[in-house]
């Protein structure tokens, strides 16, 4: 389903000014995990305990640093941990977040709150993210695609362009 690159347009700035990670890739940065299995150690070596196992593929977590082929990560929720880097995705998800758990997001048809609600989300819906500018993201999911205010999302940062 997923077909293309998304290129982020302009690194958060938190990240500009630290130094090269071990990949050469920005820290922090957000990635998607590939497996609805991934163990989620305590240290970044395969000799540390795991600490839990994520079961959903897709979620997206923040890259927060790196040693050799691991990767920390956090989570939606605060949680961090160590995954091995064959583990994630380049590909950009977010999660759906509300300050009422009970709350709907509108999802537009258009970058805008005058046009159509697409939809109704709840939190905690997993998106694909197509696009964003500077207040909006183009997401998509299982029988949904449309706009939603960025604010909304955990998954992308508040001055990031994705395209």
């Amino acid at each position: 389903m997923f077909a293309g690159a998304i290129v982020c347009s302009g690194t958060p700035a938190y990240a500009r000014d630290t130094p090269p990670s071990t990949s050469g890739l920005p820290v922090p940065r957000y990635v998607s995990l590939k497996s609805d299995h991934i163990n989620v150690r305590v240290g970044p070596t395969k000799d540390n305990d795991v600490a839990w196992v994520y079961t959903r593929a897709g979620l997206p977590v923040e890259v927060t640093a790196e040693y050799e082929n691991w990767r920390r990560v956090r989570d939606s929720e605060g949680a961090e941990g160590w995954v091995y880097h064959s583990m994630l995705s380049g590909r950009r998800t977010a999660v759906v977040t509300l300050k009422d758990k009970d709350a709907l997001a509108p999802l537009y048809e258009s970058a805008s709150e005058s046009s159509e609600v697409a939809a109704r989300l709840q939190a905690g819906v997993v998106a694909q993210v197509k696009r964003c500018d500077i207040s909006w993201c183009r997401i998509a999911g299982n029988g949904f695609d449309g706009w939603i205010e960025k604010q909304r999302l955990w998954g992308v940062y508040p001055d990031e362009k994705v395209n």
